[in-house]
């Protein structure tokens, strides 16, 4: 079993387990690229390497989600772009500057969800190299 596939049977409540798995398969879905764990808690997809004007880098996930207790986090990186267009569609759920948050799958439209982590991938491909995993 996979790191990923353990971190999702491990959570505890049967329904958050099975939208857990249904984000991995739309991820896996729209990225093509394995999941792989980020910091023991987000699962993502794909990663860059960055460089900022201050000398600051380092690598992070391209995209993924984490599931938390009472909400998920949908990471859209790295918030360039004003994707209002796709998110006015979405369903319920609120914004972080580089992800997005959702208490249940079925509070969205998981079509839109699907364009909204390809237009984050797009437009993060504008700024650094991506690097499927």
């Amino acid at each position: 079993m996979s790191a990923v596939d353990a971190h999702i049977a491990a959570i505890q409540n049967d329904d958050r387990r099975e939208q857990a798995r249904e984000l991995d398969r739309i991820f896996r879905d729209v990225t093509g690229w394995q999941p792989y764990m980020v910091n023991n808690r987000m699962i993502g997809y794909g990663r860059y390497h960055y460089t900022y004007k201050t000398g600051h880098s380092g690598t992070a996930l391209a995209t993924g989600f984490a599931a938390a207790k009472n909400r998920f986090t949908i990471y859209i990186m790295p918030g360039y772009a004003d994707f209002s267009t796709i998110t006015a569609r979405l369903g319920k759920h609120s914004l972080g500057k580089s992800c997005c948050y959702i208490n249940r799958l079925s509070d969205i439209d998981t079509d839109v969800l699907a364009e909204l982590i390809r237009a984050g991938l797009d437009d993060l491909a504008t700024q650094w190299t991506i690097e499927p995993t």
